[in-house]
């Protein structure tokens, strides 16, 4: 049985590879060209804002990601979009009536990535919404040049009806051309990825929660702890440890998406041993705190 965080981990070793295919990069140039829009091969799970940086970023989206409120509260819709496009292209506004939209690139019943674009009014903007847009920003203690702000907010692509069923439709035939390819490449993973492997990942993921070692988990797919070492670091590019580390810190993660959930309960039913051993851990593979990480999604989720 494949986990989760199995399923995450493949989709971004997925994800990447797709990337830096000469087809993606050639319908990523010629999307950006003819439409002008933000476009992101994105990962299942990846709660990032997934046009900033982009060359085609929205100047007022651009000036949101520079907040922890907005960004946020951002942060929340990509989480909507990935909870209900998993099946069918979806459209989503944000609190300030910007629309994203994603579709699902599939292999068979299995979800693999997202195609998304977005970050544009369906109407022409108009000053009533954006004072409705800085009031909820007063709200939230952000503080912005208003002024600037609001001709970022005007600048904001407006596509009608007919032009974003268009845009969808381009993303949905590439989407499928994606699903295509990812096949073949999932194919060739199975086939190059040796059984000892598959099965120490599949008991990895059945025992992380328990204080498992190298030696254990060699033995079960009966070898030596130093074959098994080598072995598994040429073949995932990580050490036992830090394989281990990450599995849970996902697991962790995926916890804590319930507000009742305390930090130190997620850390210990996922297999820490202690609070300051999780928090160091946690914030090497993470980037922050994961007090950080869960205020985050709280400000997100009363923002939204």
């Amino acid at each position: 049985m494949v986990t989760p965080t199995d399923n995450a981990r493949q989709s971004r070793e997925l994800v990447n590879q797709l990337r830096e295919s000469e087809i993606y990069r050639d319908y990523e140039k010629a999307f950006r060209d003819t439409t002008g829009l933000p476009i992101n091969l994105r990962p299942i799970e990846a709660f990032n804002l997934p046009h900033h940086g982009d060359p085609k970023e929205a100047p007022f989206c651009a000036l949101m990601a520079k907040t922890n409120q907005t960004c946020s509260a951002c942060l929340q819709l990509q989480k909507k979009v990935e909870e209900q496009a998993r099946m069918e292209p979806k459209t989503l506004k944000c609190f300030a009536g910007l629309c994203d939209s994603a579709v699902p690139v599939r292999v068979g019943e299995n979800l693999v990535a997202f195609l998304q674009t977005g970050q544009i009014l369906l109407h022409k903007p108009n000053a009533r919404e954006f004072k409705k847009v800085t009031r909820e920003l007063i709200n939230w203690g952000v503080e912005a040049d208003l002024k600037r702000l609001e001709e970022a907010y005007y600048q904001t692509r407006v596509l009608d009806k007919k032009q974003h069923e268009a845009v969808l439709r381009l993303l949905t035939i590439f989407a499928q051309h994606l699903s295509s390819i990812s096949n073949q490449l999932m194919l060739s993973a199975k086939q190059a990825e040796s059984p000892m492997i598959s099965r120490a990942k599949v008991y990895i993921a059945e025992h992380q929660h328990e204080e498992i070692s190298l030696r254990q988990v060699a033995g079960s797919v009966n070898t030596s702890a130093f074959y098994f070492c080598k072995m598994f670091k040429q073949a995932t590019g990580l050490t036992f440890t830090d394989y281990l580390a990450r599995v849970r810190i996902e697991k962790v993660k995926n916890l804590l998406l319930n507000p009742h959930k305390r930090i130190s309960e997620a850390a210990y039913e996922t297999g820490f041993q202690s609070l300051s051993q999780f928090n160091r851990v946690f914030r090497k593979i993470v980037g922050e705190s994961p007090t950080v990480w869960r205020d985050k999604l709280k400000q997100g989720k009363s923002a939204t």
